[in-house]
């Protein structure tokens, strides 16, 4: 039964690991045990990171998916893997080294192989990208550059109230591998996209989102056209990058839920 896996929540660049509550309260009133594990180095409340940003800063991809690789080793059984954005990412990279029973990828960041760089991204991460320094710093985002970046969807009161509630400084460096990966044979943007054996994965995508725009998602399915594991496709066609914590993320959540029910023999065959 895919309800007695464990569910691990993968936060992305500028949320805390916090901003995932209300998705482990839907979770774990479905029957799951959820958590949300911050990235290494992130400090346990939003205040705490801001007040210590460097604490956060120089963490690359590698780093981060040891750090939930070694969270997965203490569990008794391989998790559903729950990523937005960057964290998408990392659960994409789990997944196909098999550290996962399945997982749903919200928004992610573009992976090795992914050729468009919308403008609308360009500009969402130029506050990192204007100084080549930031690769080794944390970087944190106003409140107009998180209006531009995650809440376009939505009103700008809304907006305001979750960039006040949930951001935080983000490590440059996880951006700068990203934007080298298609220059880098080794680069840690690189997922085994051709992996067979691992478990279902779902590739969700907002479609008013600037920071990873829906061109970024199809051409990240592409890449697992070699692989004849369970991958597939979801559009919000009216959400942008805060679907999973702005007014609909209940929508999303149930979305997710939904998918894992549907698949859940495969699930439970990939976790064995």
């Amino acid at each position: 039964m895919t309800t007695h896996l464990p569910v691990i929540f993968i936060h992305g660049l500028w949320l805390h690991a916090t901003s995932w509550d209300s998705w482990i309260d839907m979770f774990d009133q479905a029957g799951y045990t959820a958590t949300a594990p911050g990235w290494p180095g992130d400090p346990d409340t939003v205040a705490e990171a801001r007040a210590n940003p460097e604490s956060i800063a120089d963490h690359g991809i590698d780093d981060v998916v040891a750090h939930y690789a070694k969270i997965i080793q203490g569990l008794d059984a391989k998790p559903i893997l729950v990523g937005h954005s960057f964290g998408g990412m990392i659960a994409q990279k789990l997944l196909g080294q098999d550290l996962a029973a399945a997982a749903v990828a919200i928004d992610a960041a573009q992976i090795k192989g992914v050729l468009p760089l919308p403008l609308s991204a360009l500009r969402a991460t130029l506050p990192v990208f204007k100084n080549p320094a930031n690769r080794h710093r944390s970087v944190s985002l106003t409140a107009e550059q998180f209006r531009y970046a995650f809440g376009n969807a939505i009103s700008p009161e809304e907006s305001d109230e979750l960039f006040e509630r949930w951001t935080i400084p983000a490590p440059g460096k996880p951006l700068f591998e990203a934007a080298a990966a298609n220059f880098d044979p080794h680069s840690p943007a690189a997922v085994n996209t051709a992996n067979e054996m691992r478990g279902p994965l779902l590739l969700m995508m907002g479609g008013r989102d600037h920071t990873v725009p829906e061109a970024v998602t199809r051409a990240t399915l592409k890449q697992y056209r070699h692989s004849s594991a369970i991958t597939e496709i979801m559009d919000f066609p009216d959400r942008a990058h805060s679907l999973t914590i702005d007014h609909g993320w209940r929508d999303v959540a149930d979305a997710a839920l939904a998918w894992i029910g549907t698949h859940a023999d495969a699930i439970a065959r990939a976790a064995s």
